[in-house]
């Protein structure tokens, strides 16, 4: 499950992809947008602009701005930031391995294959998942019910 932090950081980031290169957007209208705490924003933004997924500028005209374009950025890449590992189980996570205590030959395991072809397809599909497509997803949804309403 994904925790709070993902959650607002993935709507914060779809709120500064709709305004691509538009220039910075302040704290305070992304908190009130997306109805996310401020003080709990401002540690989020920090974290994804340490993890290189945005950049600030301060003074007047100042706030936060996304580096890459919103059909570069993934919802791997942003929960990584937030959450860290994306598998299930230690021993199959990418970039934040541990042996499991419990195991007793991972060469041999097969839970552990069965929750690598879960973390694979899981990555796949999150690599896939842009902000762009979250934005595209949401137009047609929104299309969709308008269409059904008539």
């Amino acid at each position: 499950m994904l925790s709070k932090k993902a959650k607002y950081a993935i709507h914060a980031l779809v709120h500064l992809a709709r305004h691509y290169q538009e220039g910075p957007i302040l704290i305070s209208e992304i908190s009130e947008k997306q109805k996310i705490p401020q003080k709990f924003l401002e540690a989020i933004l920090l974290e994804l602009k340490k993890d290189g997924l945005l950049n600030s500028k301060k003074g007047k005209g100042g706030g936060y701005y996304l580096i890459k374009s919103p059909e570069e950025v993934t919802m791997a890449d942003v929960i990584r930031s937030m959450d860290g590992a994306i598998a299930l189980l230690p021993c199959v996570a990418y970039k934040y391995y541990e042996p499991c205590e419990e195991c007793k030959d991972e060469k041999t395991c097969g839970i552990r294959s069965t929750f690598s072809d879960v973390r694979n397809e899981t990555v796949n599909l999150l690599k896939k998942s842009t902000l762009a497509k979250i934005i595209d997803d949401e137009e047609k949804l929104i299309r969709e019910k308008f269409k059904n309403k008539k």
